[in-house]
């Protein structure tokens, strides 16, 4: 409304204007080459604009023809560059559907039309790839990493690329370099991380957590799950060798994350061993609460130093009541049971965990029971045949290896924190492998897939893969013997001659920690200036 009645008042102005020139007397003369010409004062001024609208349009004629070239020029490159984006676009999704040919073609012509774009770069690394050329893809990724905005990128993937041809020193360096050049890069930092804990640098590792947190590349709940599991990998270096630190180790770890069974299990042992039973019996309830494990059983048995088997099974029993009828809590209290010669308390512990579908160890348990009851071997075997077909315990299992012992990262990949306590079969559900079957080949495992490259990955390793020699920091366990159909302890009462038992696994008698680094361990190895140099092509 405001601009109606302002243009509406600009055209009276110039109606009245008009008319006021017009009422005015007087002529306008010009004379000009010797003509002699007489105007009216409105006409002249008409004559004027008109001249001035001639000269404007004039000016910006010659104007227009000088920047012409220019002009043309931007328009030219303008369109190029469109179609050098389009060609771009046409690649990356020729890539993802995984059409080499129209991936190259695209490729090509996007270096053509813009050569400078970084994703022009992106995408010749990536047809490079999908084509199997690992040098074209590994050149394409060194000029990323010349230019500042696609630096990371081009880390990024030289990193695979490092993976691929199974170069640990050179995976190191790139993702230590991407590290810096991008704090909040979570990839680059949780390759550092796994590199650290693959090769038992726990103190390393503890610093690279805090950077990621200060990042905040992960939460501070993860912070802290994570330092506590770093913190329980150093207590259980130092368990034999400096008990006091190991405790302190162990109670910070606790502290941080009252769920770890490993933490509460070794502050629980060292206390008790110290004396303070009141203390280890709190950090072993807290986290029986929330993650009841056999270790912690026990722990907590034995965490008062001279009393009987019958004081160690009321102690069970009162920390059996805190988890009620919790399968780990009723093998614990048969355990001790059995140990203390209280068969009717054992058989109302395993009478509710064999009344529907038995586990292998409450079949163990239930034959060892009769046999050392009743003596009835035929009736122990027929509970050891049942634990033959039983359904399997939960295990400490990460990345589809199956450990004895706790340990903090996986073997296979590095992982901080990848075991769990689980029944793997339910989780894999297929063949499962022992520590003692750790993979020496571990570049046949499935490697990360670089950026959005559809390759077909290795198969991922079975049982049946041979053990060959192992990092110098890993300890190579026995080759597996299959499981024994039932281990009875010590004072069982023997079966026949006839029936004999299969003899059992050997088990090593300390724990081997294959992460760990002897105190005048180098450790692993560090990439020279030289080799950081020839990686990223300065």
């Amino acid at each position: 409304m405001v601009r109606v009645v302002l243009f509406l008042a600009l055209v009276a102005a110039l109606a009245f204007g008009a008319a006021w020139i017009a009422d005015q007397p007087g002529t306008v003369t010009v004379r000009w080459l010797g003509r002699h010409i007489e105007l009216e004062v409105l006409t002249g001024v008409i004559a004027l604009v008109i001249g001035a609208v001639v000269v404007m349009m004039a000016i910006g004629f010659v104007k227009w023809l000088i920047a012409s070239p220019t002009i043309a020029g931007r328009v030219l490159r303008r369109r190029r560059a469109q179609r050098g984006q389009e060609a771009i676009e046409r690649g990356i999704v020729a890539i993802g559907a995984g059409d080499r040919r129209a991936a190259e073609r695209h490729a090509a012509e996007a270096e053509r039309l813009a050569p400078d774009a970084p994703l022009t770069l992106l995408l010749r690394a990536q047809a490079a790839q999908l084509a199997g050329d690992r040098g074209g893809a590994e050149q394409a990724f060194r000029a990323m990493v010349a230019k500042p905005e696609t630096r990371v990128l081009g880390l990024r993937g030289l990193y695979v690329e490092a993976q691929r041809r199974t170069d640990p020193v050179a995976a190191r360096a790139i993702a230590e370099e991407a590290a810096k050049a991008s704090q909040t890069a979570a990839w680059a930092s949780q390759a550092v991380l796994e590199h650290q804990t693959g090769a038992g640098d726990w103190d390393g590792a503890l610093a690279s957590v805090e950077r990621q947190y200060a990042a905040r590349v992960i939460d501070k709940d993860q912070a802290k799950r994570l330092k506590a599991v770093l913190l329980t990998a150093k207590a259980v270096q130092a368990e034999d060798r400096d008990p006091a630190a190991a405790r302190a180790l162990a109670m910070e770890a606790h502290g941080l994350a009252p769920s770890l069974v490993p933490a509460a299990a070794i502050a629980g042992r060292l206390l008790a061993a110290d004396g303070d039973t009141r203390k280890a019996s709190k950090v072993i309830e807290a986290t029986w609460k929330t993650a009841p494990h056999p270790d912690l059983a026990e722990a907590y048995a034995h965490a008062r130093s001279g009393d009987s088997r019958l004081d160690a099974l009321k102690r069970v029993q009162y920390l059996a009541r805190l988890t009620p009828s919790h399968p780990e809590g009723l093998m614990a209290v048969a355990r001790a049971a059995i140990d203390a010669g209280d068969f009717a308390a054992a058989h109302t512990a395993l009478g509710e965990l064999t009344a529907a579908t038995p586990t292998q160890r409450a079949c163990l348990l239930m034959a060892e029971l009769v046999a050392k009851e009743s003596g009835d071997h035929g009736r122990a075997r027929e509970w050891m045949a049942r634990a033959l077909r039983a359904a399997r315990d939960p295990v400490w299992s990460a990345d589809g290896q199956v450990s004895d012992v706790w340990l903090p990262a996986s073997l296979l990949s590095g992982r901080l924190d990848a075991f769990e306590w689980k029944v793997p079969v339910a989780e894999i559900g297929g063949p499962l492998l022992q520590v003692d079957d750790v993979l020496a080949d571990a570049h046949e495992a499935p490697q990360p897939a670089p950026l959005i490259e559809i390759v077909p990955e290795p198969a991922a390793p079975t049982a049946e893969v041979a053990a060959a020699p192992v990092a110098a920091n890993v300890v190579e366990l026995p080759t597996p013997v299959p499981p024994p159909p039932v281990v009875l302890a010590p004072t069982a009462v023997p079966l026949p001659e006839a029936a004999p038992v299969a003899k059992p696994r050997p088990v090593p008698t300390e724990t081997v920690f294959p992460m760990a680094r002897a105190p005048d361990d180098p450790g692993p190895e560090q990439p020279s200036a030289a080799k950081r140099a020839s990686l990223f092509g300065s």
